[in-house]
């Protein structure tokens, strides 16, 4: 591929170049200066400025007609190709078949939005899109931008806080939280009343050396701690905790619809207002329009709703 001079290009008005094509079409300042939908005086400008710069007069008045000269004439046909690979490129648009697209989506999530997403997400791309691979981390929240600014993360799901310029965002879903036990193991009336609430054993996800986990936030709000035993780090991990122990836990309320019944576990509202942040999915400003980004979000979206009436139908059964 030939080599650019961008520096040597830099100092000639390419507009010139479209001049120089409209006057070789037309033969006429006059006609050449209507095609492009500027005055006269303006393309006799452009005409003088090309006549300067490559040192030759380029069009010559004939009677009523403007000649081209021979480097005019040498001239016209690269120019005109130039500009029509110009308005080929300009116009094209990106081609996107997500049954033959090749490849790998690198998701960022918070450990509880992964698990409700990557399963059915994988399942919707061996239909539809088998070409596109699924790479996922866990990311947290003060991190998520930085990856999405380095190019390690195409997207981001998770509870994030405001979003720079150089993203862009989505709101998924507002959080809400329910109490799930084993009735095996707690003998305890529903909905849960606060005081069996605050008293009973929890077992919490936690992701840092409290205990009380990813609710802490929410119970500093309200003044309030709770019975905590146990913490882990991995909600499947609390959940099968609950399933085998008496203890309760506090979790998204999506998780529990999904994944509660699987383990035999009984949901109810908490009897406290705990506030938990928006799940947003965030990207990179440079691929809001990329057509397998824009697929992807939309199927994650999708998604998300699908799967939340499901589970909805399902507890409610």
């Amino acid at each position: 591929m030939q080599s650019i001079d961008h520096f040597d290009l830099r100092s000639f008005d390419l507009n010139l170049l479209v001049a120089f094509d409209a006057l070789m079409q037309e033969r006429s300042v006059t006609r050449a200066a209507a095609r492009l939908k500027v005055g006269q005086p303006a393309m006799s400008h452009s005409l003088s400025t090309l006549r300067v710069l490559l040192q030759d007069e380029l069009f010559v008045r004939v009677g009523t007609v403007m000649q081209p000269t021979p480097r005019a004439a040498v001239l016209a046909g690269p120019v005109r190709a130039a500009l029509g690979q110009m308005q080929t490129a300009l116009h094209a648009t990106p081609e996107f078949d997500p049954a033959t697209e090749q490849r790998t989506i690198r998701f960022g999530f918070s450990s509880e939005v992964e698990l409700l997403l990557i399963p059915e997400l994988t399942a919707v791309l061996r239909r539809s899109a088998p070409g596109l691979r699924l790479l996922s981390r866990p990311t947290e929240r003060n991190e998520a931008h930085r990856l999405l600014d380095e190019g390690a993360l195409d997207v981001a799901v998770g509870c994030f806080e405001a979003v720079a310029q150089r993203h862009r965002s989505q709101l998924l879903f507002e959080q809400a939280l329910s109490c799930v036990y084993n009735p095996k193991h707690i003998a305890v009336k529903t909905p849960i009343g606060l005081a069996d609430y605050l008293s009973l054993p929890h077992a919490l996800v936690t992701l840092t050396n409290s205990l009380q986990g990813c609710l802490e936030a929410a119970l500093d709000e309200i003044e309030t701690e709770l019975n905590v035993v146990s913490a882990s780090s991995e909600f499947l991990s609390v959940l099968a905790t609950v399933a085998a122990s008496p203890v309760i836990t506090t979790i998204p309320t999506r998780m529990a619809r999904l994944y509660g019944p699987r383990f035999g576990l009984t949901l109810c509202p908490t009897p406290l207002k705990l506030r938990l942040p928006a799940v947003s999915m965030v990207w990179p400003l440079q691929l809001d329009r990329d057509a397998a980004s824009v697929w992807l979000r939309n199927a994650v979206a999708d998604i998300l709703h699908t799967t939340e009436r499901a589970a909805c139908r399902a507890t409610a059964g």
